[in-house]
C-alpha cells in the first residue's frame, strides 16, 4: 500500500509518483492557498466538534479527498463523485474501474475510497462474527446493509452457524450481473459441510434497490433448503437487501 506523508499543513513530505489526472490537478506548487487551507482546517474543525452528521454528504467526502489529492480545491471533485454516483455511500461502494472513469479520479483516490469502505465493512462485521446471530438480529441486518447495499452487481452470501447459531464464516458465494447471480444448492450445503456449520443464512442483494423476491429466488432458496434438510443443516433464513430495506424470507412466509 502507498504511503502518504504529510506535515500539518497538508503539504507532502515526500512526493509519490501518481496518476496523470491526480498529478495535474495537484501540481499546485510550494504552500497550499490559504482559501484551501483555511478551508480545509474549517472542515476538519466541524467534524471533530460535531461528527459526520455536521457535514452534508460532499464536505464528509472532501475530508476523504484530502489526503489523497494535498494541494488541491477538492470540493468540484466530491461534488462530481456524488453527482455521477448519487450519494457518499455509491460512492464508497463503486467499483475501481467505475471511479477511475471520473475525471480527476486517479488510483490515489480510488486507494482512500476503498480505504474506507474497508473500514467500514470490518467495523460492522465485528458486531456479529463470533456472535449469536438470532440475538443480535439488528446488527447483521447493518452489516449486510453496509457490505450490499449500494453494490452494482449482485452478489450472493452465505452466513455460516454453529449449533448455538453463532456466526461461525461469513464467504461471498458467487459475483453476478446487475439482476442475476448464479446459485448452486449443491455447492452452498457442500461448503456448509466443510466448514461444520449446523445452520445458514443465505444473503443476496438486488442493485435496483427493490428487494422484492423474485420467483427465480424464490424456487432457488428451496431447492437449498432441501437439500440442507437432507443433511440435517437448517436454512435459518434467505435475506435480500435492497438501497433502504431488506426481504427477510422467513418474515414473508416463504420458509
Amino acid at each position: 500500500m502507498a504511503n502518504h506523508g504529510f506535515n500539518d499543513s497538508g503539504r507532502l513530505l515526500f512526493d509519490m509518483p501518481g496518476d496523470a489526472d491526480e498529478a495535474e490537478a495537484s501540481s499546485l506548487p510550494g504552500k497550499l492557498p490559504s482559501y484551501i487551507a483555511d478551508h480545509r482546517k474549517r472542515l476538519r474543525s466541524r467534524f471533530m466538534e460535531g461528527g459526520a452528521a455536521a457535514l452534508p454528504d460532499y464536505e464528509l467526502l472532501e475530508l476523504v479527498l484530502f489526503r489523497a489529492i494535498p494541494r488541491q480545491d477538492v470540493k468540484p471533485l466530491a461534488r462530481l463523485l456524488l453527482e455521477t454516483f448519487g450519494d457518499f455511500n455509491r460512492v464508497i461502494s463503486a467499483t475501481p474501474a467505475r471511479l477511475l472513469m471520473v475525471k480527476g479520479v486517479g488510483d490515489a483516490v480510488v486507494q482512500e475510497l476503498k480505504i474506507v469502505e474497508a473500514a467500514a465493512q470490518r467495523l460492522m462485521r465485528a458486531k456479529v462474527i463470533n456472535r449469536p446471530v438470532l440475538s443480535s438480529w439488528d446488527a447483521l441486518l447493518d452489516y449486510c446493509h453496509t457490505a450490499m447495499a449500494h453494490r452494482e452487481n449482485e452478489q450472493f452470501r452465505i452466513l455460516y452457524l454453529d449449533r448455538k447459531n453463532v456466526l461461525i464464516a461469513d464467504e461471498e458465494q458467487a459475483n453476478g450481473t446487475v439482476d442475476h447471480v448464479p446459485v448452486y444448492p449443491r455447492e452452498v450445503v457442500k461448503r456448509a459441510l466443510e466448514v461444520n456449520a449446523s445452520a445458514l443464512i443465505m444473503v443476496h442483494n438486488h442493485p435496483s434497490g427493490d428487494p422484492t423476491p423474485s420467483e427465480a429466488d424464490i424456487s432457488m432458496t428451496l431447492q437449498v433448503q432441501e437439500a440442507a434438510q437432507v443433511l440435517g443443516i437448517t436454512l435459518h433464513d434467505h435475506l435480500i437487501i435492497g438501497k433502504s430495506r431488506e426481504v427477510s424470507f422467513r418474515s414473508a412466509g416463504y420458509l
